[in-house]
């Protein structure tokens, strides 16, 4: 059954079955492996893109609960080429370790900077509860409060 996504601003359609974890559309089908698969129970978070601007785990939604919403993976979360400001700030606070929880980990913070871009400890603690096996949370946080930070004086929010 085609179904129509609109993936990093680009419209595509996609012939799988509707229940299809997003997930795999994505890397399987579209071929966008920056999203990761780690616990498939939408628990660790490695999973995570921006739909309709919320983070969302893919590794159990359907790809027909995404129809109609945009996409955003983070293969798409800077256009042109460039950074994100997390992205920066991951290179900055030399967040990853092994790295491969850190797309998610991105696009879980990102998200939550558009809606609250000066969060205090406990915002954060409620809006990523993503899982780093590396145990790289304290430089999550002074990665989310060093954009905060910068954002104040600089406006670098994203």
């Amino acid at each position: 059954m085609p179904i129509a996504l609109t993936v990093n601003g680009e419209t595509r359609t996609v012939d799988v079955e509707p229940d299809t974890p997003l997930l795999w559309v994505l890397r399987d089908t579209l071929g966008l492996t920056g999203t990761k698969f780690g616990c498939g129970i939408a628990a660790c978070g490695a999973c995570t893109v921006h739909l309709d601007s919320r983070a969302v785990r893919t590794c159990t939604l359907p790809v027909s609960a995404a129809e109609g919403m945009s996409i955003t993976t983070i293969e798409g979360l800077a256009p042109d080429g460039a950074l994100h400001a997390v992205q920066h700030a991951w290179i900055d606070q030399q967040v990853p370790q092994c790295g491969y929880c850190q797309s998610g980990m991105i696009m879980a913070v990102s998200a939550l900077l558009a809606q609250r871009p000066d969060p205090n400890d406990a915002q954060i603690d409620a809006a990523v509860t993503n899982i780093c096996r590396c145990g790289t949370f304290v430089r999550v946080r002074r990665a989310i409060h060093a954009i905060a930070d910068g954002g104040k004086q600089e406006g670098r929010h994203g």
